[in-house]
């Protein structure tokens, strides 16, 4: 049995002071100066700590306060309020929320899983991934504790193709050339972003993330520079219909290369193989209302990776602009399973994957990994201002990034993440990742409730009230 897989994360506080959900309102007016202020009383510290953020224009008691209340129910006056941080309620957007923001920056400055003491008071489903609830029957097992466990829970995946059947010759040895597989140890592959200012700074910094996590890095061939090909083990060089060049030297270092889908990527795929028939290659299927139908053309053509990348709110292009990635995800997965060729092919997905609990229910749909972009970004303190699509200056300067200290961050969040992971394997009774593909017995979606439990529930009480009417 391998070595357990351990992420080796180590804290590493911001560049930038955190813009907290709450900040504190304190009134010096009406003030009676009592023998002990409520202040000096906060167990964290907070107000010995506050100060003023001159770049970010920040009260630096918003990342440190811990919501306790203690200085607000103490203050016999009631001078010191806690209300909503309007900075905070500005950050990300309608999908990129303040809370995941918030809750990214945490993991990558800790490594720690986010934990909220008092309990989730909101709704328990909502939309896309928030509509899948996952099985956790299996968590009463003590040894089956995720993190502390005694037994262990692999996380790892094959990237590559897979024969459909194996054949041996007289001497009992296969009588074909195996096709070259590559194993990382987690089930994500880390991505530049879709956007960001400092770009050049931030892929080298996922770079140095990837060597450490043992993964790979999808980057735009155009943004490879000769000091990143010196890292090219963890690079999955990415390229368009029309930039493949075979004579690309970069391809005789690499493992993998990425190009996007085309009416003729099956041959530029083929000429490739025979060039270099070490190298693997992921072909990038957008999420569109083909998907499903390309990618079991793709698999039958020989294509040994898929990559189903939808837009970064989780939704697909075009006619399928109203469908999420977990639907999209689902349908291409059920085709290739009803053309038998599920277990040919890997199926990667990207877009939209915001959180831990993505990555694991993104498997559950059907993927076999995830690629995952913006998160990255955030960890690095991006603020999702988009003032760098605009022109205008980044307000966390990521040109500036240190990144040695930069990469840690990104490790502490995949720390993190795989961490959640493993308690969901554990919690589900699953010793290894590749179980949980497309495993959907062990969760339930919200809209197939309804359509087929509820429904037709609410369909029956009416139809017996208007028959009580009609009476």
């Amino acid at each position: 049995m391998p070595a357990k897989y351990h992420i080796h994360i180590q804290p590493t506080a911001p560049r930038f002071p955190a813009h907290g959900k709450g900040t504190v309102l304190d009134w010096g007016e009406g003030c009676i100066r009592c023998t002990r202020c409520v202040k000096e009383t906060c167990p964290y510290h907070a107000f010995d700590q506050r100060g003023f953020d001159q770049t970010s224009l920040t009260d630096t008691i918003d990342s440190v306060c811990k919501n306790c209340f203690r200085c607000v129910q103490g203050c016999p006056r009631e001078l010191v309020q806690k209300t909503l941080n309007p900075q905070y309620e500005g950050l990300g957007d309608d999908y990129w929320t303040p809370e995941i923001l918030l809750t990214t920056w945490y993991q990558a400055e800790t490594g720690k899983i986010p934990v909220s003491g008092a309990g989730y008071g909101g709704p328990f489903s909502g939309a896309g991934f928030d509509s899948i609830w996952t099985d956790m029957s299996e968590i009463v097992r003590p040894t089956r504790d995720g993190i502390h466990g005694r037994e262990y829970i692999s996380t790892a995946i094959d990237l590559g193709r897979h024969p459909l059947f194996l054949a041996f010759d007289r001497e009992g040895e296969l009588a074909f050339e195996p096709t070259p597989l590559v194993e990382i140890p987690l089930p994500v592959l880390l991505s530049e972003p879709p956007f960001g200012a400092g770009l050049p700074r931030v892929i080298q910094t996922t770079v140095k993330a990837a060597q450490d996590l043992g993964t790979l890095t999808v980057v735009s061939r155009s943004r490879i520079t000769q000091k990143l090909a010196q890292a090219a083990a963890q690079l999955v060089p990415s390229y368009t219909a029309d930039t493949l060049e075979l004579d690309d030297p970069l391809l005789r270092e690499v493992r993998l290369v990425e190009i996007e889908d085309s009416d003729g990527v099956v041959d530029q795929v083929d000429a490739l193989k025979k060039r270099h028939p070490q190298l693997l290659c992921l072909v990038k299927l957008p999420a569109d209302g083909r998907a499903a139908q390309r990618a079991a053309a793709l698999a039958s053509a020989g294509a040994e990776i898929i990559h189903l990348a939808a837009g970064p709110k989780a939704r697909g292009f075009g006619e399928a602009s109203h469908q999420h990635l977990k639907e999209l995800i689902r349908s291409t997965h059920l085709r290739l399973v009803e053309m038998k060729l599920r277990d040919t092919v890997t199926l990667l997905a990207s877009g939209g994957i915001a959180m831990a609990e993505h990555v694991a229910k993104a498997i559950i749909c059907g993927a076999d990994g995830v690629v995952v972009d913006l998160p990255l970004l955030i960890a690095l303190e991006c603020r999702v201002c988009k003032k760098c699509l605009k022109g205008e200056a980044c307000p966390v300067a990521m040109d500036k990034l240190e990144v040695k200290r930069g990469a840690q961050r990104l490790v502490n969040l995949m720390g993190a993440w795989n961490n959640q992971l493993l308690e969901v394997l554990g919690a589900m009774g699953l010793r290894e990742v590749r179980r949980l593909r497309g495993e959907v017995g062990r969760a339930m979606f919200v809209e197939d409730l309804q359509r087929e439990i509820f429904a037709p529930l609410f369909a029956r009480s009416a139809a017996e009230a208007g028959r009580r009417e009609g009476e």
